[in-house]
């Protein structure tokens, strides 16, 4: 394992990312049936969530490890599968993903 991944703040954050995304995709399909408030909980995850992965995101992109830069290109090719550009600037990502899940939580009492 490459040191970036012998972190012990890199390990804690990685199984709160994993945690957090086990908790939310539980849950996904329920959500048209949960409560006002669940949804806020639900919500309010997301957020926590898309942070993490920007500030994970931030973290390997700085680092030199071997192992760091083979999982940025992979979080790359998964956004490319998902439909966007191959070339796409992550930070916009993150940044329209943090507004979709802003506009989510405003259309709960609409």
């Amino acid at each position: 394992m490459g040191k970036f991944f012998e972190s012990d703040m890199v390990r804690e954050e990685l199984t709160l990312i994993n945690q957090l995304q086990q908790e939310i995709y539980s849950t996904t399909m329920d959500f048209p049936n949960m409560s006002r408030d669940d949804k806020l909980i639900h919500i309010d995850k997301l957020t926590e969530l898309v942070e993490k992965q920007k500030i994970m995101y931030a973290r390997l992109s700085l680092s030199d490890d071997p192992e760091a830069k083979d999982l940025l290109e992979t979080l790359k090719s998964s956004i490319v599968l998902m439909g966007f550009p191959p070339n796409m600037d992550m930070n916009f990502f993150f940044d329209n993903v943090s507004k979709t899940v802003q506009t989510l939580r405003l259309s709960i009492d609409n």
